[in-house]
């Protein structure tokens, strides 16, 4: 008999242009509309055409805006660029990725202690050490396992001010400190141990002082990052599934897509 999932948690933010969900620097997330039921009125004194009885809107779109995955050419370039760090892995763009990869059963590592505790600008570092604390208490990381990184920096993920912590005070102004960030190390470690895929409820896998070193070292051996995830803290250390889905976007360097948690399983209804 089939099962169905009892609980599916929500772990994707929300894209809005009140809400930071683009990096500093790339192209803002812009969501406009392009044609409602019937032509209305605009504050500007101009009018909202309609080219049919619907509503429709369109979007301008970062490929890492919102909730969304890396894929190895975000970081390595194609093999015979000449460029440091080239490889075959460069032509692996996210339209290609083996989306078996971003399903698996989540290990939630709770890092919240780190948060704010270094100096501005700066993020403190989730190492080995702490990776391995968790397995003291939770078992080793399992070849498939999807590790997801609870920062609780997600609380930041807001409109107006407290909105400006979650990524444009540590990076752009650096007057807050950095979300903690997934170190080189560390992220070997978690690829020697068969784990793939990891992710993030913070704004990028790599540290505010600089961010290239860990894509580099995880994105060369073949891993995917997923940032911007939310409600890790709905999770059990072990238990969930971790599905993430991203749009199929021919070229691209990742994308963004839907990620979701089942947690449970109960039989299906009678039909």
């Amino acid at each position: 008999m089939n099962t169905l999932p009892a609980q599916v948690i929500d772990l994707s933010v929300t894209l809005s242009e009140q809400l930071p969900c683009a990096w500093p620097g790339h192209a803002p997330y812009v969501h406009k509309n392009s044609s409602w039921f019937t032509e209305i009125g605009l504050a500007t004194g101009e009018t909202c055409r309609s080219l049919g009885p619907y509503q429709t809107n369109f979007m301008i779109l970062d490929e890492h805006c919102g909730t969304h995955v890396d894929g190895p050419s975000h970081f390595i370039p194609p093999a015979g660029s000449g460029l440091p760090w080239a490889g075959p892995l460069g032509e692996v763009s996210g339209d290609r990725l083996d989306l078996a990869r971003l399903i698996g059963s989540a290990a939630v590592v709770d890092v919240r202690s780190l948060g704010g505790h270094t100096s501005l600008g700066f993020s403190p570092p989730i190492t080995r050490s702490h990776l391995e604390s968790w397995e003291g208490d939770h078992g080793p990381f399992r070849a498939g396992d999807v590790a997801l990184l609870w920062t609780d920096w997600s609380r930041f993920y807001a409109a107006g001010p407290k909105g400006r912590r979650y990524v444009h005070g540590p990076l752009v102004t650096k007057s807050s400190p950095g979300w903690p960030a997934l170190d080189p190390e560390a992220a070997i470690f978690l690829c020697e141990r068969g784990v793939v895929t990891v992710g993030t409820d913070a704004p990028s896998m790599g540290a505010a002082q600089g961010g290239a070193p860990v894509h580099r070292e995880g994105l060369s051996r073949g891993m995917l990052f997923i940032e911007l995830l939310t409600n890790l803290g709905r999770l059990p250390p072990r238990g969930a599934l971790f599905i993430f889905l991203p749009l199929k976007i021919a070229a691209s360097t990742g994308g963004p897509g839907r990620a979701i948690a089942l947690l449970g399983q109960t039989d299906p209804p009678p039909s």
